[in-house]
Order: structure tokens, then sequence, then C-alpha cells
């Protein structure tokens, strides 16, 4: 456990235009999934395919897939559940390395997907993590950036 705080700016383009913000990436979709509590480690391996098929984008769409490790068996699962490539899962690191502050998961999932989005020249990104109640969440988001 690690302490930490983050912020991420949403908004509608039209509003981010009169602000004069730059756009750098476009929110596609987000799903959310419930289990069993004692199932909590799946929750992305079942919260992904979801968001893929509301989006209409497959797996091989993704160009990187940032799964929060709050357990290293969540990463194991996911990986071996959906076959992500091992060089698309967490490609700086994940929350082993970089710590798992509470609150601001997403946030700080956001800010490692989207540079790494750019370096890379990659299209689409999810972002997905357990819920320690039973739920699994994953979200997808498209660079903005020349690709």
């Amino acid at each position: 456990m690690t302490d930490g705080a983050s912020l991420c700016l949403l908004a509608k383009r039209c509003k981010a235009e009169q602000m004069g913000l730059p756009i750098i990436a476009k929110f596609i979709g987000f799903s959310c999934v419930s289990m069993e509590p004692l199932m909590m480690p799946s929750g992305p391996a079942l919260a992904i395919p979801l968001v893929l098929k509301q989006s209409g984008l497959t797996m091989g769409d993704i160009d990187i897939f940032e799964v929060n490790e709050a357990f290293a068996s969540v990463i194991h699962y996911t990986k071996e559940k959906l076959k992500i490539p091992s060089h698309k899962l967490n490609p700086k690191g994940g929350a082993i390395a970089f710590g798992h502050p509470l609150g601001c998961t997403g946030a700080r999932q956001l800010a490692t997907l989207l540079p790494e989005l750019q370096r890379i020249k990659g299209r689409y990104g999810i972002v997905s993590m357990c819920i320690g109640t039973g739920m699994g969440a994953a979200a997808i988001f498209e660079n903005l950036e020349k690709y």
C-alpha cells in the first residue's frame, strides 16, 4: 500500500476547446461486472471482453492493457484467460512496481497508459481493475495524438 493522490480531467470536447485545453484522448466506453466476492481477482478478465463488445472493438484492436495488479494473481489470471501478449500488458509496470494508492488507481493507470500510447503511436488502450467487493471494471481510451 502506498500513499498518493491524483486528478484526471474529463470534459466534453466543446468545453475543452472553449477552455483552450489540449485534447489528448477520447473516452470510448466503460463496463462494470460483478461476481462472488471471493472471485474478485477475475474482475478484469470479465470486464474487458464486455467493454470490447459494447464498443465494437476486439482484443486485437487494443495496443496496451493497463490492468491493476493489487495482487499478482489478478495479472496472471487476466493474461492467461484473455491471452494478452506480454508486451501489451502493463508495459511500464503496474501497481506492484508503482504502488497501489487507494482511490487513485484509475488516474494512475491513465497517467501510465496515455503517454505510452503516444510513445508507441498506438490507438486504443484499456484500463481495468478488480474491486474488492466482487466487481471488476474496464474502460477504453483512444489516443488522439497522431498515430
